[in-house]
């Protein structure tokens, strides 16, 4: 049986996927949060670190929230470009922090988040 695209249920899945991968993000916000509260690290990348969970879980909870009720192709856009800012933005942080590499994605990424947060309201504006 092949897949019925106006069928309501699949066209959900990619936002489904999309929840599922903000409650994740927040599992391992959580985990790098307690890493970070426990492991001996100088104080700057400390800082990094605990950012980069704090980001990485306020947007994985948003994803998780927001994804499943996202109709409106706009707003589905802007979830996805959400995830990609916090992937870019907390992965350059623990990166720099973990790996001793400048977080040189982390702006792109802050911005791609900005954009993101800019392209939800649109959708909510425009329905």
């Amino acid at each position: 049986m092949r897949p019925d695209p106006e069928n309501p249920d699949f066209a959900m899945r990619p936002m489904r996927a999309l929840a599922a991968m903000g409650a994740f993000a927040c599992s391992i916000a959580v985990g790098l949060g307690a890493y970070t509260m426990h492991a001996t690290l100088a104080p700057q990348n400390h800082e990094r670190l605990a950012i980069a969970a704090l980001f990485l879980f306020a947007h994985g909870l948003a994803l998780a929230a927001l994804a499943p009720g996202a109709t409106a192709r706009v707003r589905q856009a802007g979830l996805c470009v959400l995830m990609f800012g916090a992937i870019l933005f907390a992965g350059s942080l623990a990166c720099a922090a973990l790996l001793g590499v400048e977080p040189v994605l982390a702006p792109f990424g802050g911005s791609t988040l900005i954009l993101g947060w800019l392209v939800i309201a649109a959708g909510f504006v425009l329905s």
